[in-house]
């Protein structure tokens, strides 16, 4: 009996080693792994590669009698580069290229054509609808703080800079009892913007503040006077890898 026995007792002391050896070689490999996968997510981790932002726009350095009647709403797009600056990569310079469309509800009529266009403050009694749109193209360059590891995704940011805006096309409607008059590309408005804004939240949820510091007209004028308006928006902005 223990001679028919013997070769089975073989088979299943080598089956046992088999089974060893791949245990083995599995736990080793569940210990490799994360340590490989630490060094390359920490060499090449960046933050915040697009964003949205949501605000409320208003006017600054108005002319006299103008007022804001309704809700100017801004949207605003992009992707930017992030550039760690230091070994733990909380802080970082970005730029990037983004797309922002700007409405601003008020009481500067414009009338005529986009050549000879006429500015007048009108009561807000007097027309049905009256507007002017921006659409513009965005070079951000920023500088950043944050509180980021490779591990966590919830962090505290600060991150202000600079936006230079390219105006590519500009729509103003006044709708009122003479009819509807719109003109697009007005050459009166400004062609190049810039101001600077900021940042700051944790996680996704980030107040933000933008602040025009040139005029969003060129040669707009009221009575003979330069309309010297700059905008100011603010509200929100989300960031996402």
């Amino acid at each position: 009996m223990n001679l028919l026995l013997a070769p089975f007792k073989g088979k299943i002391f080598f089956s046992i080693l088999l089974l060893l050896s791949f245990f083995s070689a599995f736990a080793q490999e569940e210990i490799t792994k994360p340590e490989l996968q630490e060094i390359k997510v920490d060499s090449l981790y960046r933050e915040d590669q697009f964003y949205f932002a949501f605000t409320y726009n208003t006017l600054q350095q108005k002319p006299v009698g103008l007022s804001q009647q309704k809700f100017s709403i801004g949207i605003s797009g992009g992707i930017l580069r992030d550039m760690p600056i230091n070994k733990a990569r909380t802080k970082a310079f970005a730029t990037g290229l983004g797309v922002s469309y700007n409405n601003y509800n008020q009481n500067i009529g414009i009338s005529g054509t986009a050549q000879n266009a006429a500015y007048e403050i009108i009561p807000n009694s007097d027309f049905d609808k009256n507007k002017f749109t921006q659409l513009l193209i965005d070079l951000p360059i920023e500088f950043r703080w944050r509180t980021s590891t490779y591990q966590s995704y919830k962090f505290w940011r600060i991150y202000g800079g600079m936006k230079f805006s390219y105006l590519a096309y500009s729509k103003s409607v006044l709708n009122n009892e003479d009819g509807k008059t719109v003109i697009t590309n007005n050459p009166d408005f400004n062609k190049f913007l810039y101001g600077l804004y900021l940042s700051a939240g944790y996680n996704t949820l980030n107040v933000y503040a933008y602040y025009g510091l040139n005029p969003i007209f060129k040669s707009a004028q009221i009575d003979g006077e330069k309309i010297k308006m700059n905008s100011v928006n603010v509200g929100v902005i989300f960031y996402i890898l």
